[in-house]
């Protein structure tokens, strides 16, 4: 019952952070350091892994692929979330939180995720 719990609640999740990348694109494009190329693609890209990662999770079938992609998706964000740090946690007319919060985010909340899509793989 509660392996069930913590699987419907990451799906439920997954879906709703990737679901927010097509609703809110403009929120993410800042995110996403200068040098990587493309930040549309990459955005709807991750948004897209997103969503099918949390409908896989529902499937005995691919729930171990789910977890290993949802998994390497939150290192990808890394550098993201590093660049927020280095830009002081503020975007200019966007999202601005204290800095301790984006460490926060990299430091204590980004492995709780990690840990949590492992806790479910079997």
């Amino acid at each position: 019952m509660k392996s069930n719990l913590l699987r419907y609640g990451l799906a439920f999740f997954m879906f709703a952070a990737g679901m927010n990348h097509f609703i809110h694109p403009s929120f993410y494009y800042p995110l996403i350091p200068g040098y990587l190329k493309y930040p549309e693609l990459i955005n709807f890209g991750a948004g897209a892994l997103e969503v099918i990662f949390a409908f896989m999770l529902l499937s005995r079938n691919f729930r171990t692929f789910a977890v290993y992609g949802i998994i390497l998706l939150l290192l990808l964000f890394v550098p993201s979330h590093i660049h927020f740090i280095q830009i002081g946690g503020c975007i200019p007319d966007g999202l601005c939180t204290p800095q301790w919060v984006a460490w926060v985010r990299l430091v204590l909340i980004h492995p709780l995720l990690i840990y949590w899509a492992w806790s479910i793989r079997k």
